[in-house]
């Protein structure tokens, strides 16, 4: 009786007070950092551009969720600021992408179709984990929205990265990999434009 009463007062808080929620944050951090660190190397290694992309989202996710949770006990106000925070971080990581990606267009290096596909396929399973932890807290305030857009941007970055992988085995070009980081690269800005909307329309409604 007292386990049930436990958990209809867990579902009665906002997600950003809600214990499971920052357990699941806490498993979320680990995970991407984690696979960040892993991605990276094998990115330099299989001379992928999609790879170094998607691994720069991994770690940008990490430190983008282990920012709303210091953020979790903050006022309304500082966590909507949080979330204007990560939308410019997101943004800039975007245009860092777009740039790497524009250089590598004029400096030829074919990716190691089978190591990139093979990568992007076990960060595929993560991001997918990540994505499936954090789906019943999707919706709260933009410092929540925003840490499920990132593990959501993760998933399709990754889903797109195993496509380019094949399409580099199948076709002996460099192109799928470039358009795919130049993609994921424009899922980014896309989504830190939403993400600074969200904030900003928080902060007038708070104020």
């Amino acid at each position: 009786m007292s386990e049930k009463k436990s958990c209809a007062c867990e579902l009665e808080l906002p997600t950003h007070s809600s214990p499971s929620y920052r357990r699941a944050l806490w498993l979320v951090a680990g995970l991407n950092l984690a696979m960040g660190v892993a991605e990276s190397v094998s990115g330099y290694l299989a001379g992928s551009q999609a790879l170094k992309a998607d691994a720069l989202d991994f770690l940008g996710d990490g430190i983008i969720t282990g920012l709303g949770l210091i953020a979790l006990n903050w006022s309304a106000n500082f966590r909507a600021y949080t979330a204007l925070i990560q939308g410019v971080f997101l943004a800039l990581m975007g245009l860092g992408v777009l740039a790497a990606t524009l250089y590598r267009v004029f400096v030829t290096q074919m990716p190691e179709a089978v190591l990139m596909g093979s990568i992007g396929i076990i960060a595929l399973v993560v991001n997918l984990s990540c994505a499936a932890i954090l789906l019943r807290f999707r919706e709260g305030d933009a410092n929540v929205r925003a840490v499920w857009l990132f593990s959501r941007n993760d998933a399709i970055g990754n889903a797109a990265v195993v496509v380019a992988a094949l399409a580099v085995g199948a076709f002996g070009s460099r192109w799928p990999d470039l358009i795919v980081a130049a993609v994921i690269a424009g899922l980014f800005i896309h989504s830190a434009v939403r993400i600074l909307g969200d904030a900003l329309a928080e902060l007038k409604t708070i104020q």
